[in-house]
């Protein structure tokens, strides 16, 4: 049996297991609902981990099959991004008084994390639109 119809069968039983628990918490009362809730939560882990295991192997699978230094170049370059947002947010553009008032652990480095996500997320939102854009141009200009 190939791989791809084992996962379509562990699929097809999972999505079962987990319409009959989703019934059985609108059926029945109060007390029922909080037992079942529990089992779909190990339902959606269960699912969970076995996606996150596929990717990781399928991901290891193809990195080997495919071109090893294309694909360490392209994590490479995101590494860079990731080091230099880090390295251009301050961490100190914020006031952290409301924060550290209502009990909540922010510091001087949570906000500085956080200042280098955003940067990166604005870096790669414009490297991906300017590259839809640059495709799209060149599609326009070779026909």
């Amino acid at each position: 049996m190939g791989l791809h119809k084992i996962l379509k069968i562990v699929a097809f039983a999972l999505a079962i297991l987990g319409a009959i628990f989703a019934l059985t918490i609108m059926a029945g009362d109060d007390d029922t609902a909080l037992s079942m809730s529990g089992n779909m939560l190990y339902v959606t882990y269960a699912v969970l981990g076995i996606v996150l295991a596929l990717v990781v192997i399928f991901v290891i699978k193809g990195l080997f099959a495919g071109d090893l230094k294309k694909t360490l170049l392209t994590v490479g370059a995101f590494a860079a991004v990731l080091f230099v947002s880090y390295g251009i947010s301050s961490g100190t553009d914020l006031d952290l008084t409301p924060f550290t008032s209502k009990g909540m652990d922010i510091d001087e480095g949570t906000s500085k994390i956080v200042g280098a996500g955003l940067y990166a997320f604005y870096t790669l939102a414009v490297v991906a639109i300017g590259s839809m854009l640059l495709g799209g141009v060149r599609n326009i200009f070779n026909k």
